[in-house]
């Protein structure tokens, strides 16, 4: 009787558990946090002298596969490996927006998309403009950059890092939007959800093209074959899973070997997976696999990531890495690149090419939230260490990495707040006057209470078309 009495309450413990993690895993302020949690551990970790020469140590411990080229330390196994992980939601999470969310109408994406263009294009301009005043007129010689160290490198050597601050981390940005944008429409949160998707997109094609260093032509043959495998196993009415677990390792090794950052096998596998409902099946296959992969993603993936790519030790944390060309340069791409690009993209789009927004919204309700665009994390941690093969010109960028993240959050965090309280205000002045006025957010408004306590006013007017990403962006 004990026994049968126990097992149940087991069962029960386990279940709830797994509802906690995945709670903790689709909160974007909670993931976030605990990502910027082990960013900045990483960073102690490395630089106070009791667990720095401990926490070098483990990173160096190589592990290798045999009968390959691969042999790499932890701290990279975390880089290209776990991360694949997180690359992977984003190819499924891409795939389900192209076929059946907002990214399947290019009318209704067209703004954002192009705001996700210019965001990418005016942070290197800033960053290269940078770098070549300190060349021109910095302490050191001419034609030469002097970072925190006093160290002097050529503008050519510091030039390699211009795609660093292009990147959007949309966890981030999305945590931002969470604990300050309570009460915000619909269509800002869509709109962000919408340009930080494709600039995920944008992130992966920089990656592929400009730092990449294709090998033999019969990797690429493998890699086509391992696509085929996938896109066949994951459309089969009963999935083999271990089968697609070889194929997917196959996939990340046959483009390690090519040359291909291996993380975008995540990527390309993702972009296989069906996001339409097959086999008489309720939900699409790409949006459920996405779903049991975010907690993986999100609490184990990205934090080890964080903690690795952070954990650079620097002689000496000094004021003075603030006026390196590199971190300046780089907190410029994205605290001042990101919203410049964004907001300047916005107006040209909807004043001059004849693009719409959603009802209801100008371009200057954007501001804000382009400032959020401006946390780079993840993908712009990943390009700095791809970017600089020196380790103080690359511990310098994910410093810079770091800084200009902290201080895009903090200035998109309190134009968020400011802008959600004066959209409240409105809110509860038309409810209290009866107004029916459709220009603003007007009669009908909704208030929609999620799980992390965030207050959305739903409006059909403002809201876009119904997609998953724009149902997304309400939970949210």
């Amino acid at each position: 009787m004990g026994v049968c009495v126990s097992e149940p309450k087991t069962e029960e413990r386990i279940g709830g558990v797994r509802r906690s993690i995945r709670h903790v895993a689709a909160s974007d302020t909670i993931s976030g946090l605990i990502m910027l949690g082990f960013a900045l551990a990483g960073l102690l970790l490395a630089n106070i002298p009791v667990t720095a020469h401990a926490f070098e140590a483990v990173a160096e411990i190589h592990i290798g596969i045999p009968h390959t080229n691969i042999d790499l330390g932890i701290g990279h196994w975390a880089q290209d490996g776990l991360l694949t992980v997180f690359f992977l939601v984003v190819g499924l999470d891409l795939k389900q927006e192209l076929t059946t969310g907002s990214l399947a109408s290019p009318k209704a994406a067209a703004v954002p998309m192009a705001c996700a263009v210019g965001g990418m294009a005016v942070p290197p301009v800033l960053f290269l403009l940078t770098a070549s005043l300190f060349s021109a007129f910095g302490p050191g010689p001419t034609g030469m950059d002097v970072v925190a160290t006093g160290a002097a490198h050529g503008f050519s050597d510091i030039a390699h890092g211009w795609a660093v601050p292009t990147a959007t981390d949309i966890a981030f940005s999305l945590a931002v939007l969470a604990l300050f944008a309570k009460g915000l429409p619909g269509s800002i949160r869509a709109f962000l959800m919408t340009l930080a998707t494709v600039d995920d997109l944008l992130g992966v094609i920089v990656i592929a093209l400009f730092f990449s260093s294709l090998n033999a032509w019969y990797w690429f043959l493998g890699i086509a074959v391992c696509a085929a495998a996938w896109a066949w196993l994951v459309r089969r009415r009963r999935v083999p899973w271990i089968a697609v677990a070889v194929v997917g390792v196959l996939a990340w090794v046959t483009m390690f070997e090519a040359g291909v950052h291996p993380t975008l096998s995540g990527v390309l596998v993702g972009l296989l997976t069906p996001a339409r409902e097959i086999h008489g099946e309720s939900t699409p296959r790409a949006e459920r696999y996405k779903d049991k992969l975010q907690p993986f993603s999100a609490l184990l993936a990205l934090p080890i990531f964080a903690l690795f790519a952070t954990g650079v030790h620097f002689e000496t944390l000094s004021p003075a890495m603030l006026l390196s060309p590199v971190v300046l340069g780089i907190a410029v791409g994205l605290v001042v690149g990101k919203p410049v690009g964004i907001m300047l993209t916005a107006w040209l789009s909807t004043h001059l090419a004849g693009l719409k927004l959603a009802k209801g919204l100008r371009v200057r309700d954007l501001f804000p939230a382009s400032c959020a665009c401006g946390i780079g994390f993840t993908v712009s941690f990943l390009i700095a260490s791809l970017a600089y093969a020196d380790v103080e010109l690359s511990g310098e960028a994910r410093f810079g990495v770091l800084m200009g993240s902290l201080v895009s959050a903090t200035i998109a965090g309190i134009l968020l707040s400011r802008q959600a309280k004066r959209f409240r205000a409105l809110a509860e002045n038309r409810v209290t006057d009866g107004d029916d006025d459709d220009a603003n957010t007007g009669a009908g408004d909704i208030e929609i209470v999620g799980a992390d306590g965030s207050v959305t006013v739903s409006i059909d007017k403002v809201r876009p078309s119904s997609s998953p990403l724009a149902d997304r962006t309400q939970r949210s």
